[in-house]
C-alpha cells in the first residue's frame, strides 16, 4: 500500500487502459497466478487482514476525505435502488429491475468514481470504474457471487495503487468502506432477488460473499471470550453483530434461510468446531484462495490493466 506522502504516487503520465479479461482456458490460469495482479491483489487482502486484526467495528481510527467520498458513493448506490422498485413478474428470482438500476451504474460510474479521484489522476478513472461496474452482479443473469466481490476489493486495490487510499486508511477501508458495500449488496440481493453467482450450495462457506468471513474472522483473533463455536448461537451473535462483521454475515445467513444452520450452512457449521480464531483465519485465506482465486470460473470474468496487470511477477 502507498506510503503517507503523496510524492510516491504514480505521476499523471502513466500510461492507464481499459481493463480486459486475460483468463480464456483453464490452461490460462497458470498466468494468473504468475500474475502481477495475482501479488497485488493477495497481498491487499493479507495487509487488510493483518490491519484489523483483534479490532471491533465500533473502534475510533482516521477517516479521510477520499473514504468519506466512497462511502458517499456507495449511498448514492443505495439510493438508486430506493428510485428503482422491483417490477411484477412471474418469476420470483432475478427481479429484471435490477437491469434497470445496473444501466445507471453503468452510465454514470465514471462520473462517480471521478468525485473520489483528485483531478491531477483523472486519467486513471476510466480504468478503475470498470472495476466498480463489475463488483455489483451481473445485469444479463441477474445473480451476484465472489467474483463481483472480488472486483470491488480490485477497485479499492487500484485506489490504493494510484495514491487516492493511503497506508492509515487501512482500517477505515474495512470498516466503513467494505462494510458500507455489503450492506448495499445485501439490500441488492434482497430488492432484486439476486441468484448466487457459481454457488455450491450448502457445501460453500457463502452464497453471496468470502470477504467478510476472512477480515471477520481476523477482527476475532484472540477476543477475550467468544470462541469460533459461539457464532452458531443465536444470543451470542445478537449481542454481538454490531462489532464484528464475521457475526454480522450470519445474522444475514440466519435472516434469509430457513431450518438448521447445520443443513443449510454446513462448512461455516464445520468452522464452529475449529478451536480458534488464528486456525479458522488461516483456513478461509486457504480456501478462498482454492475456493475463488484458482477457480477458472471465477476468475474467467476478471479484468486486467495497468494497474492489476496480467504481466509476470517482476523479479527485478
Amino acid at each position: 500500500m502507498p506510503p503517507h506522502s503523496s510524492e510516491d504516487a504514480p505521476a499523471a503520465t502513466q500510461n492507464f487502459i481499459i481493463p480486459k479479461k486475460e483468463i480464456h482456458t483453464v490452461p490460462d490460469m497458470g498466468k494468473w497466478k504468475r500474475s502481477q495482479a495475482y501479488a497485488d491483489y493477495i497481498g491487499f487482502i493479507l495487509t487488510l487482514n493483518e490491519g484489523v486484526k483483534g479490532k471491533k467495528l465500533t473502534l475510533e481510527y482516521k477517516v479521510s476525505e477520499a473514504i468519506e467520498k466512497l462511502v458517499a458513493l456507495l449511498n448514492t448506490l443505495d439510493r438508486w435502488i430506493d428510485e428503482t422498485p422491483p417490477v411484477d413478474q412471474p418469476s420470483r428470482f432475478g427481479n429484471k429491475a435490477y437491469r434497470t438500476w445496473y444501466a445507471r451504474l453503468d452510465q454514470e460510474a465514471e462520473n462517480l468514481v471521478a468525485a473520489v479521484v483528485p483531478t491531477h489522476l483523472a486519467a486513471a478513472v476510466p480504468e478503475v470504474a470498470v472495476y466498480l461496474k463489475e463488483s455489483v452482479g451481473n445485469s444479463t443473469r441477474i445473480d451476484y457471487g465472489t467474483g463481483h466481490e472480488a472486483a470491488f476489493a480490485a477497485f479499492l486495490c487500484c485506489l490504493c495503487k494510484i495514491g487516492v487510499l493511503r497506508v492509515d486508511d487501512q482500517i477505515a477501508i474495512v470498516f466503513k468502506v467494505f462494510n458500507r458495500y455489503l450492506e448495499v449488496m445485501r439490500k441488492l440481493q434482497k430488492t432484486y432477488r439476486m441468484e448466487p453467482a457459481g454457488s455450491q450450495g450448502v457445501w460453500g462457506l457463502d452464497d453471496f460473499q468470502f470477504l467478510p468471513f476472512i477480515w471477520g474472522s481476523s477482527q476475532l483473533i484472540d477476543h477475550p471470550y467468544l470462541e469460533p463455536r459461539h457464532f452458531v448461537d443465536e444470543k451470542a451473535v445478537n449481542e454481538n453483530h454490531k462489532d464484528y462483521m464475521f457475526l454480522e454475515c450470519i445474522l444475514f445467513i440466519t435472516e434469509m434461510k430457513t431450518g438448521p444452520f447445520a443443513e443449510h450452512s454446513n462448512q461455516l457449521w464445520n468452522i464452529s468446531a475449529v478451536p480458534t480464531w488464528s486456525k479458522v483465519n488461516q483456513g478461509l485465506i486457504r480456501m478462498y484462495k482454492a475456493e475463488c482465486l484458482e477457480k477458472f470460473p471465477v476468475i474467467q470474468h476478471f479484468k486486467f490493466g495497468s494497474l492489476l496487470p496480467i504481466q509476470p511477477v517482476s523479479l527485478c
